[in-house]
């Protein structure tokens, strides 16, 4: 059996073929089905269009997902979206730009042209794993930024932006250096697969492999259903993001009950369960979720099982039927933390000079309080956390195994064999990285210690736990695409060791968690290239670029915004329509008061009311168990497997800050295209769908920032019923009020 590849000798242009046993094809079913096994050397990368779109792709990308982190529905910019959008601008360069060929002086025979050839497929891929630095890896933006946030404007302190910046590189790159010494253990074998990398590799074969097959007479080219739908989108966008902001979360049960609490707690999408509430606006469907149209439908149906048992189970028994932690004192959906008496827990008070924990002022105003829900999925991630363990050990344990023992053992497989055509990555790149991050890191902690309050031995902890855990979680997201996260362990283990120091603690979970984070991404685009044949150097450096000029674009735009937008992140204070209300930044502020200022041992501790939250830890090891054996008792019913408990468990992470308008329109609209129109117009989904998808996540974003950038920077709003400023906008003021008697919050009736 053979294939044909190009003959990479200099000066031979003719094809030669490479012969290979059965045995060399990759054992794993979806990567022979999805994965060529042919390659082109000779197919250039370095080229002006790659080098330009990639670094246009990876600004624009880092300052939108910035500038959009900040508002009330954040709207990343996917990968996904630059794929779609550049190649056609690809397409067009190629055919536009001069094929004049220039000799490099000082290069002896090189030579350079602006336009080489047609725009090829690895160009495609360099250009989108550039640009996904510029989206943090499908993080939105640097996980650091929060830090920046949360310093400036919730705990009102500065933080210099020299260490702001060496914050955010560091522990954005120091991922990279495990990656590159675990790369021959989860990249080159091919028993490790890494399935969410397939996703990637059908899109880029399908666009300039098969991009006229199956057209009929009257569809329409992918290029200009891009441009169509991206404009629709554009000037939609101007109804609910300016002229009519209600259309982003209408809610049924407020219109017809202004004046019951209950209604409204059922019925408001922002504040309460969501019971009847729609948008018509992009920005909420796609805001925490991604777009809909990228998940398959059974990953659909485990978010709504999940999401549905969550909210409109565990939730009401908890608040209505239990009234667990005297949950009626407080709203029913909430991330803010609160005082026994039901006000808003005045975190400043409670700070001394230092930014640490004064004790005297927290016994005067006593514990922090939970919302019902907020607390519940404290318990759920715990249960998460553990749940994957022991899901991954018994369902896929042997399989992890094997792979892992065949990755030493098995021959070279064919893609592989196909990699040694070209340089690999020297290792002292990655050893070099590796010392030179740990020891900037280390600086920063010693000398700018005021800013980021973590002691040394704090890093090198962070760092040991990051190393030990990445091999491992890179192990199974390699072969089950699951990837258990550290940020609740690590935050639990320094609010221990450390307690007191909000900013200690969320550095250290940064460095121990994004560091893996980083490192799994970081391997997964290795794989990626390794599966379309890039240069492993061209890789390298692409994405150690991308993330410097991200994070750099990121901490720029970030400064921007916190210095000139009066009042940001201050929800209380901002008038209704205010979109400047950072909810990730106050979940991540929340956290730094319950795991770094308070500490756990006061909230989940001996010392807190919130102890028996522990036992979801035991419960989520437990669960997995239970389903291993009602699979070993009824083999034959089929279904028991794909009971998947991390799934569900994790379905409703992103909530807070992500709310129940996001799921509920999140589900339906995924549910009408990835079943529905999969099922009954199969040749339009896959022709037109990731196109649909980046056309309106491009068009929300571009008029977002220019209604920002021409009304929103002079604070030019309209006031009538559809878009006030001064009123709720969603109707539905009583859905934050506390239910239990004799509590008393402004504007909330009295039980």
């Amino acid at each position: 059996m053979g294939i044909f590849a190009m003959d990479t000798t200099p000066g031979k242009d003719f094809i030669r073929q490479l012969t290979f046993d059965e045995d060399e094809l990759s054992p794993i079913e979806e990567v022979r089905l999805t994965v060529s096994n042919t390659d082109d050397p000779t197919l250039p990368v370095w080229t002006f269009r790659m080098w330009f779109l990639g670094l246009v792709s990876c600004c624009l990308l880092s300052f939108l997902n910035q500038f959009f982190s900040y508002r009330t529905e954040p709207l990343i910019m996917t990968q996904i979206t630059v794929q779609v959008a550049t190649l056609p601008i690809g397409r067009l360069m190629a055919s536009v730009l001069p094929e004049t060929v220039f000799k490099i002086p000082g290069f002896g025979n090189r030579q350079f042209s602006l336009n080489p050839g047609p725009f090829n497929m690895k160009e495609h891929v360099l250009i989108s794993i550039f640009a996904n630095a510029g989206s943090a890896f499908g993080c939105g933006s640097a996980y650091a930024v929060g830090i920046i946030n949360i310093i400036k404007a919730f705990y009102g302190r500065s933080i210099s932006f020299f260490s702001a910046w060496l914050l955010i590189i560091t522990t954005q790159v120091l991922g990279y250096g495990w990656s590159g010494l675990l790369r021959k253990y989860v990249v080159e074998p091919a028993d490790m697969w890494w399935p969410s990398t397939l996703v990637q590799v059908s899109l880029f074969r399908t666009m300039h492999e098969t991009e006229d097959n199956g057209k009929e007479e009257h569809e329409i080219s992918r290029e200009k259903f891009f441009m169509i739908a991206l404009l629709c989108s554009f000037l939609w966008y101007m109804v609910p993001g300016y002229f009519f902001q209600t259309l982003q979360s209408m809610a049924v049960l407020c219109w017809v009950f202004p004046k019951s609490v209950t209604a409204q707690q059922l019925g408001s999408g922002l504040k309460g369960l969501g019971i009847g509430t729609f948008t018509l606006d992009w920005s909420t469907v796609a805001s925490y979720l991604f777009s809909p149209l990228l998940s398959p439908f059974f990953a659909i149906v485990n978010v709504f099982i999940g999401y549905a048992l969550v909210l409109y189970v565990v939730t009401p028994i908890a608040f209505w039927g239990l009234n667990a932690y005297g949950a009626r004192r407080f709203p029913i959906f909430s991330s803010h933390l609160f005082d026994s008496q039901g006000q808003v827990y005045n975190t400043t008070a409670i700070v001394n000079d230092k930014l640490q924990l004064d004790l005297v002022q927290y016994e005067k105003i006593g514990k922090v309080h939970l919302s019902a829900f907020f607390a519940i999925t404290y318990g759920i991630g715990f249960a998460t956390i553990t749940a994957t363990l022991t899901h991954v050990l018994l369902f896929h344990g042997r399989e992890i195994y094997d792979r892992y023992r065949a990755s030493s053992t098995r021959r070279e497989d064919i893609h592989t064999r196909l990699m040694r055509n070209y340089k690999d990555i020297p290792s002292w790149w990655f050893y070099v990285l590796l010392v030179v991050t740990i020891v900037v890191s280390l600086a920063l902690c010693i000398f700018r210690k005021d800013d980021v309050q973590m002691p040394w031995w704090g890093l090198l902890l962070a760092a040991a736990l990051a190393f030990i855990f990445t091999l491992p979680i890179s192990i199974i997201a390699a072969t089950t695409n699951q990837t258990p996260g550290l940020n609740v362990i690590a935050e639990y283990i320094m609010g221990v060791l450390y307690p007191g120091r909000p900013i200690a603690n969320v550095c250290f979970k940064t460095y121990g968690f994004m560091s893996v984070a980083q490192a799994i991404s970081f391997l997964s685009d290795f794989k990626l290239g390794h599966y379309m044949k890039i240069p492993p150097k061209s890789m390298f450096l692409v994405q150690f670029l991308g993330t410097t000029i991200a994070g750099t674009i990121n901490v720029a735009v970030a400064w921007w915004l916190l210095d000139n937008i009066p009042n940001i992140c201050q929800d209380d204070v901002l008038p209704h329509s205010s979109p400047w209300t950072c909810p990730n930044d106050r979940v991540f502020f929340d956290t730094s008061v319950i795991w770094g200022l308070v500490g756990p041992e006061r909230i989940f501790g001996s010392l807190g009311d919130y102890y028996a939250l522990n036992w979801f830890f035991l419960g989520g090891a437990v669960g997995p168990f239970v389903v291993w054996l009602l699979h070993k008792a009824f083999p034959s019913q089929s279904w028991i497997p794909l009971i998947n408990l991390p799934v569900l468990l994790g379905a409703t992470a992103a909530m807070p800050p992500a709310t129940a308008i996001n799921y509920s329109s999140w589900i339906v609209i995924g549910t009408f295209f990835n079943f529905f129109i999969f099922r009954y117009k199969k040749s339009w989904w896959q022709r037109y769908n990731y196109v649909l998808s980046a056309a309106l996540d491009a068009g929300v974003a571009f008029m977002a920032v220019l209604l920002y950038m021409i009304l929103g920077a002079d604070n030019l709003s309209l006031h009538w019923w559809g878009s006030n400023p001064d009123v709720d906008l969603e109707h539905c003021p009583l859905a934050s009020c506390p239910s239990a008697k004799n509590v008393y919050v402004k504007a909330c009736p009295v039980f």
